[in-house]
């Protein structure tokens, strides 16, 4: 349920009273004390509390001085006529917390002076006179509080918008990105459909077509998801391994190894079919013979590792200074946004073929 502006305004109010009260309780208890050191005996409830209630125009005006302050800044561009209002509303605030706290020695006699007290108007002036310095700090201090306090409140409302919109800036480049793969998918997929056609193997194209169309609308049901757990990358992955195998039949021989303790793991949408795409075309696909694939997951600390093995041809001696393709760049990139210098992805030779290394955070859906 959203915050109406009361609700809002709620706490304020609360905080204003509980600060006040605070004030006048130190203020009351310090007089009362100071009377009782100096050996005068005076009826020290009546005293206390009038003492107490005599901050009162302040705390009903502290609201007011806010409104004021924020709607006029003291250091805005029109300064002179901004510090006479402020000025004019010190002076009305000044005139009513004298006359009260002169009504209410008129009224109670809190000191006990065995003489009335003198006419309104007297009391009036000279508490006037003797508080005027203590009211200009109390206005100076309502106003310097409100400003510290709206500068935190806006430090923290630009903070959260900048977090927003960096979340949002990143859904938009995943996003971006992973529109970047489909076709690039799509495409690959279309022209080993087109092979199989060529090849005169009807149905195992007529096969890969609906294995495409079945794999594309999992797919486009999860593409708002930057993360997916790893039970549903695994998902896919056989998704697309059913499509490969329609083409590669027995020369596609694929292992996968992910410890059930895994399975909840985020990690990109899309991550591992990129890998194994590149496996089946730079490895498998370039031996008569085909070859294997194994698709493995680790714990290693607070990481998750994740390789991709293919025992294909070696990478040549310069590949680190050649483009890897798209699939390999955008997976770099979308790694890099969501996990920054936490991730990592190598791609090495072994002794008997290729391996890609993903390593980002463990976390868990």
């Amino acid at each position: 349920m959203p915050e109406t502006p009361a609700d809002v305004r709620s706490p304020r109010w609360l905080w204003i009273a509980a600060i006040w009260c605070a004030g006048g309780l130190l203020d009351a208890s310090q007089t009362v004390l100071a009377v009782r050191a100096e050996g005068t005996h005076h009826a020290g409830l009546p005293l206390f509390a009038t003492e107490l209630v005599s901050w009162l125009p302040w705390v009903l005006a502290t609201p007011l001085v806010i409104r004021l302050a924020r709607r006029h800044p003291v250091l805005g561009v029109t300064m002179m006529p901004t510090a006479a209002l402020h000025l004019a509303a010190f002076g009305i605030i000044s005139l009513i917390a004298a006359a009260w706290y002169a009504l209410l020695q008129n009224l109670f006699n809190p000191w006990g002076h065995s003489m009335p007290p003198g006419p309104f108007l007297d009391e009036w002036r000279t508490f006037l006179i003797y508080q005027a310095l203590t009211f200009l700090l109390v206005y100076v201090l309502i106003v310097a509080i409100t400003y510290v306090v709206d500068s935190r409140d806006n430090t923290a409302r630009q903070r959260t918008e900048t977090a927003r919109l960096n979340e949002e800036l990143s859904r938009a480049q995943l996003a971006a990105l992973r529109r970047q793969m489909e076709p690039h998918f799509i495409f690959n997929t279309l022209n080993s459909v087109a092979g199989l056609v060529r090849d005169q193997r009807n149905d195992a194209a007529v096969s890969m077509l609906v294995g495409l169309s079945e794999f594309l609308r999992r797919a486009s049901e999860d593409s708002h998801r930057s993360q997916v757990t790893l039970t549903e990358e695994v998902e896919y992955l056989k998704r697309y391994l059913d499509l490969q195998k329609v083409r590669f039949g027995e020369r596609l021989q694929v292992s996968v190894d992910i410890p059930p303790d895994l399975s909840q793991a985020l990690v990109p949408n899309l991550l591992l079919q990129p890998l194994v795409e590149n496996a089946i075309k730079h490895g498998v696909a370039k031996r008569v013979a085909g070859g294997v694939i194994r698709i493995a997951g680790a714990r290693s600390n607070c990481n998750l590792c994740l390789s991709v093995y293919n025992d294909g041809p070696s990478l040549p001696t310069d590949w680190q200074a050649m483009h890897n393709g798209i699939g390999i760049d955008n997976l770099r990139t979308r790694l890099r946004i969501l996990h920054g210098s936490e991730s990592e992805l190598q791609l090495r030779n072994t002794d008997t073929g290729v391996e890609v290394l993903v390593t980002l955070p463990l976390r868990e859906a």
